[in-house]
C-alpha cells in the first residue's frame, strides 16, 4: 500500500521557536506551523505587544503559541527564550532564524534604503552583523544545545539571493533622477551570504548529531512596494511578478518537516527565476 503524503509534513507535538515572528513572512510562516500541527514561541524584538498580536492571531486560529520578545544579539535573551520553551512544553525541535534588518523600498519609515556606498554607516553595517549574522549564531548555538541532547531537531536560516547575487541596484533608482540616491546596502548582502555559509558549517558540524540545518533563500515579496519598483522588479524576473507572502509557506514547511529528512546543508531559492539570469 502507497503511504499517504501528508504525513510528511506532520509537525503534530513538535515545539518551534521562530525569530522575527512578528514581521511579514514570520506570521505568515508561524501560522503555516500552527496548521501542520506544531507549537510555536513568536520572538520578536518589536516589543511584547507586536509578539502577543502575532501569538494571538495564531491561537485563534486553534493552535497552541507563546510571545516572547527578545533581542536576538542577547546571549542571555536567548537562553532565556530558549528554556522558557523547554519548561513549557518540554522539548525543541525545530528553528527558523528568521530576523533581520532588511531595508526595503516599500516605504516603511525607520527602514529605508541606504545612500551610497562610500558614506554607509559603519554603525549600520555593524548593526546588521550583529542582527542578520550574530543573531542566528546566537541562536543556533542555544538551540544546538538543547538539540544535541535530544538527538534531534533542525535549523533553518533565512537568506536572500542577494546572498548569492549582488543587488541590481537599478531597481531603486527613481524616475528622473539625474543621480541615484537610494541603494540596497551592502550590509544586507553581505550578512545574508554569511548566513548561507553558516548554515553550510552547522550542516556539517551536527551531522552525526541528528541536527539538520538548511537555508531558505526567498526574494522579492511584495509588501506594498511602489508601482516603479514593482514595474522594474516585474521586468528583470522570468515569472513577471513579486512573490505572493504566502508562497515561501510550502518551502518552509519543506525544509522542517520529515519531507525533508535527508537534505542538510542545503539552500532552498524561492525566487521566481531572479538567480538564473
Amino acid at each position: 500500500m502507497l503511504e499517504p503524503v501528508s504525513p510528511l509534513f506532520d509537525l503534530l507535538g513538535r515545539v518551534a521557536v521562530l525569530t522575527g515572528g512578528a514581521g511579514l513572512l514570520g506570521r505568515q510562516f508561524a501560522r503555516t506551523l500552527l496548521l501542520a500541527g506544531a507549537r510555536v514561541v513568536i520572538a520578536d524584538i518589536d516589543g511584547a505587544a507586536a509578539a502577543t498580536e502575532a501569538a494571538a492571531a495564531v491561537d485563534a486560529a486553534g493552535g497552541e503559541a507563546m510571545a516572547w520578545e527578545v533581542d536576538v544579539r542577547s546571549q542571555e535573551d536567548v537562553a532565556a527564550m530558549m528554556d522558557a520553551t523547554i519548561s513549557r512544553w518540554g522539548r525543541l525541535d525545530i528553528l527558523i532564524n528568521n530576523a533581520a534588518i532588511d531595508p526595503k523600498a516599500n516605504g516603511e519609515t525607520g527602514n529605508a534604503l541606504a545612500g551610497g556606498f562610500e558614506d554607509f554607516p559603519l554603525s549600520s553595517w555593524q548593526q546588521s552583523i550583529d542582527v542578520n549574522l550574530t543573531g542566528a549564531f546566537i541562536c543556533a548555538q542555544a538551540a544546538g544545545r538543547a538539540m544535541t541532547l535530544a538527538g534531534r531537531g533542525v535549523i533553518v536560516n533565512i537568506s536572500s539571493t542577494y546572498g548569492l547575487v549582488a543587488p541590481d541596484q537599478r531597481l531603486y533608482q527613481r524616475d528622473g533622477e539625474e543621480q541615484q540616491r537610494a541603494f540596497k546596502p551592502a550590509s544586507y548582502a553581505v550578512t545574508k551570504a554569511a548566513v548561507a555559509h553558516l548554515t553550510r558549517y552547522l550542516a556539517s558540524y551536527w551531522g552525526q548529531a541528528g541536527i539538520r540545518v538548511n537555508t531558505l533563500t526567498p526574494h522579492g515579496i511584495f509588501d506594498g512596494h511602489d508601482e516603479q519598483f514593482t514595474r522594474r522588479f516585474n521586468s528583470r524576473t522570468p515569472l513577471g511578478r513579486m512573490a505572493r507572502p504566502n508562497e515561501m509557506n510550502g518551502p518552509l514547511l519543506f525544509l522542517v518537516s520529515d519531507a525533508s529528512s535527508y537534505m542538510t546543508g542545503a539552500n532552498l531559492v524561492v525566487d521566481g527565476g531572479w538567480t538564473v539570469w
